[in-house]
C-alpha cells in the first residue's frame, strides 16, 4: 500500500518530473537518476509486454504484475497507469484495490470509451462527464488509504473542444480526484488557460515528445501552473533507436565494434542490475568465496539529477 510520499510531494514547493517507464530496466534507470517517482505507461507496458499497441489490449492482471514488479524494483513512488479503470464501475474498484495492495502511490484514469487508445492518437471517443464523475467517485470510494490518490485525465480536448475539456476537470475535481489532467493542449496558449481556469489543486502536463501537443520546458509548465510534469515516452523513444543502430552495426559489419563506446560493460550491467547483492548474500551464506573479484560495492557512475 501507498506510504503517502506522493502526497506529500504533491505538498511541496516546486514542480515534479515523473517519466514513463516500459520495464523493469527503464524503471532502474528512472529511480537511479533521481526522480521523485514514475509512472506505469500503459502505451510501453503494452509494447513491452504484449508486443502490441495501447489499444485496450492489455489486461488488468497484466497492468497489476508490471506495477507491482516496478514497485518492487524502484524505491519512488509508482503511479499505476489505469486506463478506463478496465471496465465499468465495480471494474474500477477491483482496479483501485488491485494496484493498491500491488503498492502503487497512485491510480490514473481516463474518461475514453472502451476500447481506449494511446491520447495521441486519432480515433479516441469519450464517455459522458457523468460517467466518469461516478468511476472517479467509485475509485475514491474503494481506496484503503487516503494516501492513494486518484488522477482524472480527460481525453474531450480532441474531440469536443477545450471549453468542455476544462468543464469536466471542474467535474472531476468536484467528484474527489486528487490531481486533474488534461490530454492533448494543441498549443501553449492552451496550456496557459488550462492552468488559469483550473487552478487551485494539483495539475498534470503530459509531454509526449513528438506527439499531439507542444513540448514545453518543466520550467515553463511551472510558471503555467502545472505540478506533475509527465514525460510518459521518453524511455522506449530514446531505447529503441539505440538498440536499432547497436544490432544494425553487428546485422552491417559483423562485429558491434563501432558503437562500443556508447554501451555499458557487462561489469556495469552486473552492477545495475543488482549481482553484487547476490554475490554478498552467497559469501555470507558460505556457497562462495568472491574475494578475488574485489570491491563488489562499487557502483557505476551515474549522474544524479538534483
Amino acid at each position: 500500500m501507498s506510504n503517502g510520499r506522493l502526497r506529500l510531494l504533491l505538498q511541496q514547493p516546486g514542480v515534479l518530473v515523473v517519466p514513463g517507464s516500459f520495464d523493469m530496466i527503464s524503471a532502474k534507470v528512472i529511480d537511479g537518476l533521481g526522480f521523485p517517482a514514475l509512472i506505469t505507461g500503459g502505451y510501453g507496458h503494452s509494447a513491452s509486454h504484449l508486443g502490441m499497441p495501447d489499444a485496450g489490449l492489455i489486461t488488468l492482471p497484466e497492468m497489476v504484475e508490471r506495477v507491482r514488479n516496478t514497485v518492487r524494483t524502484v524505491s519512488i513512488p509508482v503511479i499505476a497507469d489505469g486506463d478506463t479503470g478496465f471496465g465499468g464501475l465495480i471494474n474500477v474498484v477491483r482496479t483501485v484495490r488491485e494496484y493498491e495492495h500491488a503498492g502503487a502511490s497512485a491510480v490514473q484514469m481516463e474518461d475514453q470509451q472502451m476500447p481506449k487508445k494511446c491520447g495521441h492518437t486519432p480515433g479516441r471517443e469519450v464517455v459522458d462527464a457523468e460517467e466518469m464523475c461516478l468511476k472517479i467517485r467509485a475509485a475514491v470510494e474503494a481506496r484503503r488509504s487516503p494516501d492513494f490518490l486518484v488522477f482524472a485525465r480527460t481525453d474531450a480536448r480532441t474531440t469536443l473542444g477545450l471549453d468542455e475539456a476544462i468543464r469536466r476537470g471542474r467535474l472531476y475535481q468536484a467528484a474527489g480526484a486528487d490531481a486533474l489532467f488534461v490530454e492533448s493542449p494543441e498549443s501553449e496558449d492552451e496550456f496557459a488557460q488550462i492552468g488559469r481556469e483550473l487552478a487551485g489543486m494539483p495539475l498534470i502536463a503530459n509531454m509526449v515528445v513528438t506527439g499531439r501537443g507542444p513540448l514545453l520546458s518543466v520550467k515553463r509548465l511551472q510558471e503555467l501552473g502545472f505540478k506533475i510534469v509527465l514525460y510518459p515516452t521518453l524511455t522506449f523513444l530514446a531505447a529503441i533507436p539505440a538498440m536499432r543502430e547497436a544490432l544494425a552495426a553487428v546485422w552491417e559489419d559483423g562485429t558491434p565494434t563501432r558503437v562500443m563506446d556508447r554501451l555499458m560493460t557487462m561489469d556495469e550491467c552486473h552492477q545495475f542490475v543488482g549481482f553484487p547483492e547476490v554475490w554478498s548474500f552467497e559469501e555470507r551464506y558460505g556457497l562462495k568465496d568472491y574475494s578475488t573479484l574485489g570491491s563488489m560495492d562499487a557502483q557505476p557512475d551515474e549522474p544524479k539529477r538534483g
